[in-house]
Order: structure tokens, then C-alpha cells, then sequence
């Protein structure tokens, strides 16, 4: 029989998460299954689920179709009743190798079961699972799962349950591991990473993560942390940020919006001054820093000015990947039940953070030509500085090494050298 064919869609978590999961079906001896792992963020991720669903059940004839991820979660009976589906597993029942074991029964296809999917409020903790990391360049280490917070699009906690910590002590282990591994940079990776540490003993912050990092494992040439609550950046992440060049220079913002009335609805828990103020202080600390953000066009009772505000935290924050959502109303959350936008605003609003993203992308683009990058190569002709950014070179180069590289130039969407 044939591998298990695996797909995923949604978030960097996700895709650390179908690694762990290939390895647990590999070594229960699962064969000739579909796995779907799946995203609840939008409506559309959702839509997107369900056609990926009927797309590789029609690719792969007769054989099983396993659905889980956060979608699977927050709505079981939506998978369960599309004929394709076999099962249905919830998130915490898939990082289980048990459940990968049970799965390689002969009458999987026979068993009337077909949803196990358990209450992921009442997971208390989240494992360390120890993957190889993504290729041979870059390794992503899950730290944190969950949220406990309840922003009011979103429907990501019910799917993920409430925040949970992996101990500093097993996070540290496993970037030994990957360093020894050859690999040349760790990426940190979370539901809400900047909760970290509030369910461990003494109740630590993601700041002295880092810094432990750094100190137990020097041999780590670049670590970086994925996306961020900047309201809940600690004082040790802003002094690693200031004095630690190992620590790359680059953040994710989960930012969402640039007017404070829209951030309140959205139930955020910062104003439009924090998102400036934290952007300005960190740039101060590390000039070289770049800012990536997620923003949301939009969202319910959104007007023209209140999206201008948004539109102008690109400039104000000086931003430079931006992430733009057009608003999607979840079923389940209290925005869905605000006044809404009409679509052709939405779409169009989207367009414009677009274009201004873009153009911010392009001012960064130009900054670096003539710089001299440390360039970790991620395939034959690409690779990313330390900000983040992609270089494209003109000759082949061994995948997961580190090289100095003068930027010759750009073609408006990643640099050359």
C-alpha cells in the first residue's frame, strides 16, 4: 500500500503539526489514507476545507479520507456528513499516537464511529513532539497551543482550547536536538505565543524563554519567534530584542485593526497608540528591526474613516509584510452578529491595505540594496535574510547554509544577489 497522503491547510502551526502527525502514522504503519488538516479561521478557510476534502477523494479512489485540524474541531458534523469523509479527529485526539494505531485497524472503513472529536477545553497540556523540522534550512519548535483569550471574530480558541505551555526544560532539549541536527536556525511557534509560560510554576514569560534559549544552546546561530500579542511583549523579550543578535529582527504583529473603536469591538486588548508606541520602542532598541503585520478589512460597523485609520498604521507603524484579511463572518462568534460591511467595501478596502503593503514591501526592498546580508539559503536559488526578506541568487547553493551576500537589487516582491 501506498504512504498516507497529507494535506494542509491554515497556519504554521498547522504544518508542524501534520509533520508530527506523519511521523505517528508512519510508525503506527498507516498506508493508503487521505489526512485533511484542516483550518477554521474564515468562513471561506472553512469552504476551502471542504473542496480540498472532495478534490483528493476523487485522486485517490477507495481510499479512506481522515479529516481533523480546527475546522474538524469546531464543527465535527459539517465533515461527518460529507460522503468522502470516513473520520473525523479532533485536535488533541490527532496529536495522540494511539489514535494514529487505532486508525490502522482493518475495518477502519467498517466502523460506525466515524467522529472522535472530545471537549479541547478540557486538554490541560500540550506536548513537546519532537519533528525534524521542515526541509533542511529551518526548524519550527511548537511552544505554546491555545487561547485564552475570545476576540470576537475569531473562532480559533474553540478549535485550539485554552492556552498550554510546553516547559522551558523540553523546548530547549529539542532545539539541542535540531542544532545537532545541522540545522542553522528555530523558529518558535504558537497559537498565542506571547501567553507562554502563564499555566507553568512561577509562571515565566516568553521574554525568559528566549533568553534561556540563547543562553543553553550558543551553539544556535538564529532563532526567531513567529507572530505576537505586542501588548503582552515582556521586559525580557524587549532586552533580548535589544541585545541579542541571534534573535532575528523581525516580528509578526497580530495587530487587526488601526482604529480604537473597531479594536474595542473586536475585543482586542490594545489601542491604536500601543501598536505605534511598542513598534517605535523596538525599533529604538534594534534599528534594523521590520514589522510584519495582520490586518482586517472591513470588520462590522467599520466605516471609511475608521478604515483610514487602518490603512494609515502601515505608515504609522512602519510596517513591511502585511497580512490582509477581508472580514469573513464566522458562525459562533459575536461579530457575525454585528452590522456588517457590504462585500464590494470589503474587497476593496482589502485592495487598498493591499497596494499599501505592497508599496511599503517595495521601500524595504530598495533600503537593502547594497547591504550585505547573512542569508540562510532554503532551496537551490532562495533563501531569507535576517529580516526576513527573500533573496533570489543566480547560482545554485547548498539548502540550509548560512552565506554573506551583497544585495544587487529587486524585482518588487524579494531581493537579488
Amino acid at each position: 500500500m501506498s504512504a498516507p497522503v497529507f494535506s494542509t491547510l491554515g497556519c504554521r502551526l498547522n504544518a508542524y503539526e501534520t509533520e508530527a502527525m506523519r511521523e505517528m502514522a508512519d510508525a503506527a504503519g498507516l498506508s493508503g489514507a487521505v489526512v485533511v488538516n484542516t483550518c477554521a479561521v474564515t468562513a471561506e478557510a472553512v469552504r476551502k476545507a471542504r473542496q480540498e476534502i472532495r478534490r483528493l477523494s476523487r485522486e485517490n479512489p477507495g481510499a479512506p479520507v481522515i479529516v481533523t485540524g480546527c475546522a474538524a474541531q469546531t464543527e465535527p458534523e459539517t465533515f461527518a456528513a460529507m460522503p468522502e469523509v470516513t473520520r473525523v479527529i479532533g485536535n488533541h485526539e490527532k496529536m495522540q499516537p494511539e489514535t494514529w494505531t487505532q486508525l490502522c485497524a482493518p475495518d477502519l472503513i467498517g466502523e460506525t464511529e466515524k467522529v472522535r472529536v472530545d471537549d479541547i477545553m478540557s486538554v490541560k497540556e500540550t506536548a513537546g513532539h519532537l519533528i525534524d523540522g521542515f526541509g533542511r534550512h529551518r526548524a519550527y519548535v511548537q511552544v505554546q497551543n491555545g487561547c485564552d483569550h475570545r476576540c470576537t471574530f475569531c473562532i480559533i480558541p474553540y478549535g485550539r482550547g485554552n492556552s498550554r505551555s510546553v516547559p522551558a526544560g523540553v523546548v530547549v532539549e529539542q532545539i539541542k536536538r535540531l542544532v545537532g541536527r545541522g540545522f542553522n536556525e528555530v523558529v518558535l511557534t504558537g497559537v498565542d505565543l506571547t501567553s507562554w509560560g502563564a499555566d507553568l510554576p512561577g509562571t515565566p514569560r516568553l521574554g525568559d524563554l528566549v533568553m534561556r534559549i540563547l543562553r543553553l544552546v550558543p551553539d544556535l546561530p538564529r532563532l526567531r519567534i513567529s507572530s505576537i500579542d505586542s501588548i503582552e511583549a515582556d521586559e525580557n523579550l524587549m532586552l533580548a530584542i535589544a541585545t541579542e543578535p541571534r534573535l532575528m529582527p523581525h516580528l509578526h504583529l497580530s495587530l487587526q485593526a488601526g482604529d480604537d473603536m473597531i479594536l474595542k469591538r473586536m475585543k482586542r486588548r490594545h489601542l491604536r497608540d500601543d501598536a505605534i508606541a511598542f513598534c517605535e520602542e523596538a525599533r529604538r532598541l534594534r534599528p534594523d528591526i521590520v514589522f510584519g503585520a495582520d490586518i482586517i478589512a472591513g470588520f462590522p460597523t467599520e466605516t471609511e474613516e475608521m478604515f483610514r485609520n487602518s490603512l494609515k498604521l502601515v505608515s504609522d507603524c512602519d510596517l513591511t509584510f502585511l497580512h490582509v484579511f477581508p472580514y469573513s463572518a464566522r458562525k459562533g462568534t459575536p461579530a457575525a452578529r454585528m452590522p456588517a460591511v457590504k462585500g464590494p467595501a470589503i474587497r476593496d478596502r482589502a485592495a487598498r491595505l493591499r497596494e499599501a503593503g505592497d508599496a511599503a514591501l517595495r521601500r524595504h526592498l530598495d533600503a537593502q540594496v547594497g547591504r550585505t546580508h547573512r542569508v540562510l539559503t532554503e532551496g537551490p536559488r532562495i533563501g531569507r535574510t535576517e529580516q526576513f526578506t527573500e533573496v533570489a541568487f543566480d547560482t545554485d547553493q547548498p539548502e540550509g547554509t548560512l552565506m554573506d551576500l551583497v544585495i544587487a537589487g529587486h524585482d518588487g516582491a524579494r531581493l537579488t544577489g
